[in-house]
């Protein structure tokens, strides 16, 4: 695996890979990387021939107060990981080869509509600079597929948009949550996590599951979601929003059948998210909520 931190290194290396036909696929991650990370890898390596990760704690996607200078950083046990998954070329550029002239007069990219609510609501700006961010690799890497984890429904939604208005020929391949044994889903801030709260924090799956049974049996979705935030509430967690959309993140309707519920929840110092598909019955009361 060639570990590149220049841009410029890093064009000339896929340049060749280009002029040798062979398809490229890329796999932004911020490091700290678990199981979930590395299924982006095998997914992308089914898809192309060389697949680069990127490594790089975007500060533009971090809100005031939040963890950017908290969130760690593991470049060698990362670096060690990405190449036992076989990744190709790792890309690690530093905070000033992308934002040269700061982040106060960095060009954004907005995504609207589905960026909006749920951790757009709870985290403003914070999908400008992820957005922002993928831009960049984007053009730095041009891939032919991309590769995003389905735990970060809202990213994906807000990556496929960008690529469909903007008309960028890549294709992105959204990648099922990979869960510990216990259905946590797997993320880099679970390591905030003491032990107390690793032992509740599967509470929040299985929630989701017992919302989600009740939802396709036809109950109503008003009350079976704030069953669900009580829920949470009295295992610990402080919920941030507990959500049932349809799956393009609109509001769900009478005519709607496949709908996502969303949730993110506080537990301690972390602040944990996850996701369940739901399959609603044509008897479901209150739809349109």
């Amino acid at each position: 695996m060639r570990t590149l931190r220049d841009i410029n290194e890093l064009r000339s290396a896929l340049g060749e890979h280009r002029l040798d036909g062979q398809r490229i696929a890329l796999v932004p991650t911020m490091g700290n990387l678990h199981e979930g990370h590395l299924a982006l890898v095998a997914r992308a390596r089914q898809h192309a021939d060389i697949v680069v990760a990127s490594l790089f704690v975007n500060p533009m996607q971090f809100g005031p107060g939040e963890d950017l200078d908290a969130y760690p950083r593991t470049f060698e046990a990362d670096h060690a990981k990405l190449s036992d998954a076989g990744c190709d070329i790792l890309f690690a550029p530093t905070v000033s080869a992308l934002y040269p002239n700061g982040l106060t007069a960095q060009t954004k990219v907005h995504v609207p509509v589905v960026g909006e609510g749920l951790c757009g609501g709870s985290r403003p700006g914070h999908f400008d600079g992820v957005s922002t961010v993928v831009s960049m690799l984007f053009n730095l890497v041009q891939p032919d597929v991309a590769c995003f984890g389905e735990k970060d429904y809202q990213q994906l939604a807000v990556i496929r948009k960008l690529v469909s208005d903007l008309h960028v020929p890549i294709e992105i391949i959204g990648v099922p949550i990979v869960r510990a044994e216990d259905g946590l889903a797997l993320s880099s801030r679970n390591g905030y996590l003491n032990e107390q709260e690793r032992t509740t924090a599967p509470m929040l799956y299985r929630t989701l599951c017992t919302l989600r049974d009740a939802l396709e049996r036809g109950e109503s979705i008003e009350q079976v979601l704030q069953q669900g935030k009580t829920t949470l509430y009295d295992a610990g967690f402080t919920p941030d929003y507990l959500e049932l959309r349809d799956t393009t993140l609109g509001p769900v309707t009478a005519t709607t059948r496949q709908a996502v519920m969303l949730a993110a929840a506080k537990l301690g110092p972390a602040r944990l998210i996850d996701n369940l598909s739901v399959q609603l019955p044509s008897t479901t009361t209150d739809a349109s909520r």
